[in-house]
């Protein structure tokens, strides 16, 4: 069985994706949550990851790193990784692609933070930037393949890599409207997001450098995190 390494789920957003594409896709695996530890190395990740980073999966011997190449291998195995129709698994690639390289204002101003929700002090115009393109991104997906989901009817990779988004912006109250709006809302209540969640807001690992990040652009103003 698939082993999947990950960091705390209130603060890892790379390990949230192979994690919820998996879980939606009920794909079994066996969970190794390993904390993020203070300061700017982990020590403990490079016991199963060649990187020191997570995610990490393991498969039979074989250790697969990087969330889009986990997602990949996972794809030579597993039907409906990838939408089946040629033009929207493209698509979804590519959009998936676009996540995994970009967006840095976004990833900077509003690292994933589950258990808390902040009052942005701006939004710079690079964080707007990345808030349009993320946004006509989500309408172009739904509006060409259909939805509910972004390529299609069906919940796939492309999702999976915009979920740490989701909850990017439910933390930071980031708006929306229209399409993405109700794309976001259904997101929210897909299972494994919600079990992703609630598992978060049970964890009681505070590490510095994350809660800096979360307020270096803003303000915590609701505390949802057991203590």
């Amino acid at each position: 069985m698939y082993q999947l390494y990950i960091a705390n789920k209130n603060y890892s957003s790379w390990s949230l994706r192979p994690w919820v594409l998996m879980t939606s896709l009920h794909i079994p695996f066996v969970e190794t949550l390993v904390p993020f530890a203070p300061g700017p190395t982990q020590p403990a990740f490079k016991a199963f990851s060649p990187t020191g980073k997570v995610p990490c999966l393991v498969d039979d011997g074989i250790t697969v790193w990087d969330s889009l190449a986990i997602t990949e291998y996972l794809a030579e195995r597993h039907d409906d990784i990838w939408p089946q129709d040629n033009t929207a698994r493209a698509w979804a690639r590519c959009a998936a692609a676009e996540m995994h390289s970009g967006f840095s204002a976004l990833r900077n101003q509003c690292p994933m933070n589950c258990g808390v929700q902040v009052q942005l002090n701006t939004i710079t115009p690079a964080l707007q930037a990345d808030i349009d393109r993320v946004v006509q991104l989500w309408q172009e997906g739904l509006s060409r393949f259909g939805g509910p989901f972004l390529a299609g009817a069906n919940f796939s990779a492309v999702d999976a890599f915009y979920a740490p988004v989701i909850f990017r912006f439910k933390t930071y109250g980031l708006p929306l409207s229209g399409a993405a709006q109700a794309y976001f809302q259904l997101m929210l209540t897909q299972p494994a997001m919600q079990a992703w969640l609630n598992q978060a807001l049970t964890e009681t690992w505070r590490e510095d450098a994350h809660e800096q990040e979360t307020t270096a652009f803003g303000t915590i103003t609701r505390d949802l995190r057991a203590s």
